[in-house]
């Protein structure tokens, strides 16, 4: 394929997927920040297990809740799918303020992972997304210069570890690829309750140091932080176990290292949107350079003419 052809398939995909793009590349940035924030909620004062038990009661008596998390740093627990406020863990009573920040977050996942509610045009958007980098990558090496164009194409191959990397660990994610280095732990046989999952995992683990516990991909898991990094548990009747490290999904949320791993994706998530931004840009100014071109020419042409 030519270098001419392989720069208008490059621009019309960009055009024709810019816009789920779009949406994808600014929910991927704002989760970006999203262990930090989950790391930071970590640590304070010990939890009890029999107080977050004794409130799932309370407030949870159908045992309707799928999950909890905790936000450790402000004594708050939230009851998942149960449809009740967030809890202080302290009065025991409703919290005065919920957090806006875990809504911002819970909005930015569910469109990243579904957009209009669809998982195949997030996927399809990503492939396009390896494709608009492949082709960039087969028309050359860049030449640098002050311009839109010199800086796309600079950011472009510059970055190009972070930026490729990011949309295929989400490819990996997405078809069920988790590189993991073992097995996961067995199924201990019988669905275990939350509340029961709570008291195991207290058991070993300080609440504290928890961010959720709930029922993910047909099992019950848990999730600590362990020195910054977002580490996954399996929790049932043979007891708490941790997972094998699933790396494609580890890389792309960014949960190997909380405190590198975030501002390395809020970097990729800008480097990505300058691209797609830059791309549209020189694309428009083309666009309208083409008509100023024609009417000097026939302003040329009737010149000539009347002489």
């Amino acid at each position: 394929m030519s270098k001419p052809a392989m720069l208008t398939l490059h621009r019309w995909i960009t055009l024709v997927f810019a816009l789920p793009l779009l949406v994808i590349m600014v929910t991927g940035l704002i989760l970006s920040f999203e262990p930090l924030v989950q790391v930071s909620r970590t640590g304070g004062p010990e939890i009890e297990s029999s107080r977050v038990i004794g409130l799932m009661k309370r407030y949870d008596p159908d045992n309707k809740a799928r999950g909890l998390s905790f936000d450790a740093s402000r004594q708050q627990m939230t009851l998942q799918g149960a449809g009740v406020p967030v809890i202080d863990l302290v009065t025991g009573e409703a919290a005065v303020s919920g957090s806006a920040v875990s809504d911002i977050f819970l909005w930015a996942r569910v469109t990243h992972e579904r957009l209009l509610g669809r998982a195949w045009l997030v996927t399809t958007s990503t492939v396009a997304l390896v494709v608009i980098m492949l082709l960039g990558l087969l028309m050359g090496l860049p030449r640098l210069r002050n311009t839109p164009s010199g800086w796309h194409k600079g950011i472009a191959w510059f970055a190009l570890p972070l930026i490729l990397l990011s949309p295929l660990t989400g490819l990996c994610m997405a078809f069920g690829l988790t590189l993991q280095g073992g097995a996961a732990p067995a199924d201990g046989g019988r669905p275990i309750a939350l509340a029961e999952a709570v008291r195991m995992v207290a058991d070993q683990h300080d609440l504290s140091h928890v961010i959720s516990i709930g029922t993910r991909g047909g099992r019950v898991m848990a999730r600590l932080n362990e020195g910054g990094e977002l580490r996954a548990y399996a929790v049932n009747s043979s007891g708490v176990a941790p997972l094998p490290r699933n790396w494609p999904r580890l890389i792309h949320e960014g949960n190997w290292s909380a405190l590198i791993a975030s501002p390395l994706n809020a970097i990729t998530s800008i480097a990505l949107l300058t691209l797609l931004s830059t791309g549209l840009l020189i694309w428009a100014r083309r666009k309208l350079r083409k008509p100023r071109r024609r009417a000097d020419r026939q302003a040329h042409a009737a010149a000539v003419g009347a002489g």
